[in-house]
């Protein structure tokens, strides 16, 4: 590896050796519950959401086993269906969504621009609350038998057929929504009012940049999903006819409300992996970010023609053809500023001093597994092919290679790049790149196999299918194995080392942000004295 870069014009001292730090300022329970502080908010939602991660994958696992055989010789129709809607229920709403912004976007955004804490320290420690809370209205239709609809809730079934417990999971999607907005709010005011003296727009992070674009997204598109979930509730309760057509109602209305939410819902879980990558690959390359204003303006781009592509969810669902001509441009038009970062990612790797360690690791895959997600994506923006791969295994494993291939694979990054800095500990570098490989190898043995079943034709949230697919099946069940194997290896070292891992120095990767300027871990108020910015965020030593 080339010697570390330690930047020198920041413009702030050393930190002193004897702060306390944040973990040291009391252990009792109530001191957490009724923390202010953004680095301890941030470290109850890890532990809540990684909760919630393992109740989702173990939905996976019990459908992965079922779907090892043709028959179905484990679990039964109305419990499978139970399987796949909790899975993805969790996994969208209590893990994908809040994992980036909540967790990271929360403990690094004040680091990063040099403030002392979020600008609503009271309403940030609500957002947690608050999203608790709806975790227990979930966890309680879980334990009271689960519900069936599907994470998407598609009516009329979800508001007249079902007679599982939808409305206690529509109220803890409900609830869990309105911490979404809190933490967008927190994250938007925090960006524009907060920064340290001489860092303007142009000198930010791009990890700053990317969940702010996030947070625009969730102020505007929560409240949709909000009142659409609303209506559902009042058509069941009340037999108002809203979306069934039985009772006057237009089942395309629902489609069309919550895929407006739902679709730009895939960038408030992408953007943030794609801030991430952004941080990582310029430090293990040991080079400026190529491009970054395009980076910065394809942050936008990607943000705002994600609200104009909600469509090509129903080109198959008696939309009219033209209305579908039109999504199915913007479709393509969302993947130019999506190719500019990959681009600028692979610009930046070009001639770089690059050293491969297990965050590097992680921002590699990253990028290998976004761009087969979004080439893919491309399929299903086709009108014509839509026909024949909508609601097959295609469709799951496109989802999977962006949701779990970008926002899981970068989640895991930022924990393992951010982790000396969180917890003022060094985890064990040979086994985080053994995790990090073993995931890349068993997230593609688990999804590709599921391209090939969706172009034969296998339907999705289907628990028996043709044995002339086992083969295939039984490839995506072993993966999904190895994929656990490699999920639970840093739950197990990254534990380890907050009792017995090395003492973290303050930049142990020789990186260029603020936040690498203050101790490991970082005390209460963050700096010692107000830095002040005098170059760009990734000033690192040209390569020659």
């Amino acid at each position: 590896m080339a010697t570390p870069f330690v930047p020198q014009a920041i413009g702030i001292r050393a930190p002193s050796p004897n702060w306390p730090g944040y973990l040291g300022e009391g252990y009792t329970l109530r001191s957490w519950l009724v923390t202010h502080d953004h680095k301890r908010i941030a470290i109850l939602y890890m532990l809540a959401i990684t909760a919630f991660f393992f109740v989702g994958g173990a939905a996976a696992t019990m459908m992965r086993l079922e779907l090892a055989t043709p028959q179905a010789d484990l679990v039964s129709a109305e419990t499978y269906n139970k399987l796949f809607t909790i899975h993805g229920v969790v996994m969208v709403w209590f893990f994908l969504i809040p994992s980036i912004p909540s967790v990271l976007g929360n403990f690094l955004v004040p680091l990063m621009i040099g403030a002392k804490d979020m600008a609503f320290p009271r309403l940030n420690l609500a957002s947690w609350y608050i999203y608790v809370l709806g975790g227990i209205f979930t966890v309680a239709a879980l334990i009271a038998g689960g519900v069936d609809t599907g994470w998407t809730f598609y009516t009329p079934y979800s508001t007249r057929f079902s007679d599982s417990n939808v409305i206690l999971v529509i109220l803890g999607v409900f609830i869990v929504g309105f911490s979404s907005i809190l933490t967008g709010l927190n994250i938007v005011v925090t960006t524009h009012k907060l920064r340290a003296p001489g860092l303007t727009w142009f000198r930010l992070p791009l990890f700053v940049w990317a969940n702010y674009a996030t947070s625009l997204i969730l102020l505007l598109a929560t409240p949709v999903l909000a009142m659409t979930l609303t209506l559902v509730g009042l058509e069941r309760f009340f037999g108002i006819g809203i979306f069934d057509p039985a009772l006057g109602g237009d089942p395309l209305l629902f489609q069309h409300l919550f895929w407006f939410y739902s679709h730009p819902a895939v960038y408030i879980m992408v953007l943030p992996a794609m801030g991430v990558a952004s941080e990582i690959i310029p430090c293990f390359a040991r080079r400026t970010v190529f491009g970054y204003h395009f980076m910065a303006y394809a942050i936008f781009g990607i943000a705002s023609i994600g609200f104009l592509v909600w469509g090509h969810h129903m080109f198959v669902s008696g939309q009219s053809m033209y209305a579908g001509m039109v999504f199915s441009m913007l479709s393509f038009m969302v993947a130019i500023p999506s190719a500019i970062k990959v681009f600028n990612w692979t610009a930046t790797l070009y001639k770089g001093s690059i050293y491969f360690s297990a965050p590097m690791l992680y921002a590699l895959g990253f990028v290998g597994l976004f761009t087969i997600g979004g080439l893919t994506g491309l399929f299903l923006a086709s009108l014509a092919l839509d026909v024949h791969l909508t609601d097959t295994y295609f469709v799951i494993a496109h989802f999977h290679y962006i949701m779990v291939g970008g926002s899981v694979m970068m989640y895991l990054g930022a924990l393992h790049f951010w982790w000396p800095k969180i917890s003022g500990r060094m985890y064990p570098e040979i086994l985080a790149r053994i995790a990090a490989l073993t995931i890349f190898f068993g997230f593609n043995l688990t999804f590709f196999p599921q391209y090939l079943l969706g172009w034969l034709g296998m339907p999705r949230r289907y628990h028996e299918y043709p044995p002339e697919l086992q083969v295939l099946n039984l490839f995506s069940s072993a993966g999904a194995a190895v994929l656990a194997v490699g999920y639970l290896l840093p739950l197990f070292y990254l534990a380890w080392s907050l009792f017995w891992g090395k003492r973290a120095p303050a930049n142990p990767w020789g990186a260029t942000g603020l936040e690498w300027q203050t101790a490991s871990p970082p005390p209460k108020h963050n700096f010692e004295q107000e830095p002040v910015v005098t170059q760009g965020p990734y000033a690192y030593d040209p390569v020659r």
